[in-house]
């Protein structure tokens, strides 16, 4: 479970077929969160890092998403 507090800030991240994960801004970083995930795949230091992570966790080969604040 995440105890982390959430900033406020959230990025959502848009593959071909849509929405495909988060980020959202906590206490200690930046959360990965895929959609279809129960708990977040990571947290890490900075915004890029963690737009990195996600994305070398997508299909290989796929495309940098698109991430849009919300």
């Amino acid at each position: 479970m995440n105890d982390n507090m959430m900033t406020g800030q959230r990025w959502v991240a848009f593959g071909q077929a849509g929405a495909v994960g988060s980020i959202e801004h906590t206490d200690d970083g930046y959360t990965v969160r895929f959609l279809d995930d129960d708990e977040p795949r990571g947290t890490y230091p900075t915004l890029q890092v963690a737009k990195s992570a996600l994305h070398a966790a997508m299909t290989p080969g796929s495309d940098w998403p698109e991430f849009r604040e919300h």
